[in-house]
């Protein structure tokens, strides 16, 4: 009876350890939403160096994958996500150098490191939620686990402008767009607003260092690496190299479009809201919140639609459709609304509302990609990390098209994306051979 209580209260302990992984993993992540406008205006960049936040954050992703996957497998998974957890660490002490010298380079390493430290931690955390119960219930578990994240992405922007952007910064912003600060004055004032991110970010990796000892040190089981490749190894498989399976290939493509078109329409919204007279320092900030709210009922409607309702494919189908729908909806649709008690341009909405099918589009890629890999499962499933890659590229590119057009247009960048997603998810993802 003993060991039942002791067993059930360290499933407990883990499975609370793993959501405030998840937690913090979309904390770190949705965070740079706002990051992209704020250093915009505190370092003075052009729309195209701002959006490097995330082409710095998530190239990490392309880079680090496959290498996560040796390093887990050489010093263990629990002291792997230590080690992972420390990266962040130091990478959000970078952040006070930076934000002292307001030097955007330095940024851009701590943006880095935070992403290698995020791309470790993403390789070890999802095969804890599956072995720490029965592999029947590893669904709901990773829902537990997904409503963390979720919660973190609506709650990222709210915390940081709320520790950043206090009523006398509000202040500081305002009078340096009416141009009342000019030359060394201005200079000060911008010293002087970077340097609020200085605290927070020292809070930040003191918090990650001491959760890298409580990872190391807790009840989260270690898993066995040397068993569990023996067994992924003894498994069928009929081919030779993981480019034999198209399903796989094509799936990562879906994962790099899909998680590209996402960050678009995430790390866009605030400037697209300033574009209607919203500021950052007032009602803008909220918009990635909005997003992320409904991409929390995107996931919620799964839990429970998915198989009972509609089956994990068909959903898929009808996500991708509806983000197409809805990207030419943002493009040609304009007109005054108010909504929440703001006026703006009903397209902004639409771009809220992308939240609600984006949540189930990569759920529904992943097992179709991964499916009847054999002993190439952890081979593929890194090269559908290095997917996530999407979000450094596609949010550059969409940069660089407003840059030279106008926000609106750029949102052409999504048609694309979300064309190719219609096709793996009606057409690519039954590719088992590659014809001739």
């Amino acid at each position: 009876m003993q060991n039942n209580t002791t067993s059930k209260r360290n499933y407990i302990l883990s499975m609370l350890i793993l959501g405030g992984l998840f937690f913090i993993f979309g904390l770190v992540s949705w965070v740079n939403t706002i990051l992209i406008p704020y250093f915009k205006f505190t370092c003075e960049l052009t729309i195209v160096q701002s959006y490097l936040v995330t082409f710095a954050f998530y190239i990490a992703y392309l880079v680090m994958s496959i290498p996560s996957s040796i390093l887990l497998n050489k010093i263990g998974y629990k002291r792997g996500m230590m080690i992972g957890l420390w990266t962040m660490s130091i990478g959000a002490i970078f952040f006070l150098p930076a934000a002292y010298f307001r030097q955007y380079s330095i940024f851009l390493v701590g943006l880095f490191l935070l992403g290698i430290g995020l791309a470790i931690l993403q390789s070890a955390a999802n095969p804890y939620v599956t072995i720490i119960g029965d592999k029947e219930s590893a669904a709901s578990r990773l829902s537990f686990v997904g409503v963390f994240n979720k919660l973190a992405g609506i709650l990222a922007n709210l915390i940081f402008a709320a520790l950043v952007m206090g009523d006398s910064d509000k202040k500081i912003m305002e009078a340096i767009k009416k141009g009342m600060y000019v030359g060394a004055a201005r200079t000060e004032a911008l010293d002087q607003l970077i340097r609020s991110v200085m605290m927070p970010y020292a809070i930040l990796a003191i918090a990650l260092f001491l959760f890298g000892l409580v990872i190391r040190y807790s009840v989260l089981p270690e898993i066995d690496t040397k068993s569990r490749n023996a067994e992924i190894k003894s498994s069928v498989a009929t081919k030779t190299s993981i480019l034999q399976y198209p399903h796989l290939i094509l799936g990562a493509f879906a994962i790099f479009f899909h998680i590209g078109s996402q960050m678009v329409g995430l790390a866009s919204i605030i400037n697209y809201a300033g574009t209607m007279g919203l500021s950052l320092e007032g009602q803008a900030k909220a918009f990635p919140s909005y997003t992320m709210s409904f991409t929390m009922i995107g996931y919620l409607l799964g839990i429970f639609l998915i198989p009972k309702v509609i089956s994990q494919k068909n959903a898929l189908v009808v996500c991708t459709t509806s983000g197409l729908i809805l990207s030419l909806l943002v493009i040609f649709l304009h007109k005054q609304v108010t909504v929440f008690g703001l006026e703006t341009d009903i397209s902004i909405w639409f771009l809220v509302l992308m939240g609600l099918p984006n949540a189930l589009i990569y759920a529904g890629i992943w097992p179709l990609a991964i499916d009847g890999l054999g002993k190439f499962t952890n081979l593929g499933s890194s090269l559908l990390v290095m997917g996530l890659s999407g979000s450094a590229i596609i949010p550059l590119v969409y940069s660089a098209i407003a840059e030279k057009t106008n926000m609106v247009t750029a949102y052409w960048v999504l048609i694309p994306c979300f064309i190719y997603l219609i096709f793996y998810a009606t057409i690519g993802h039954k590719i088992k051979r590659w014809s001739k």
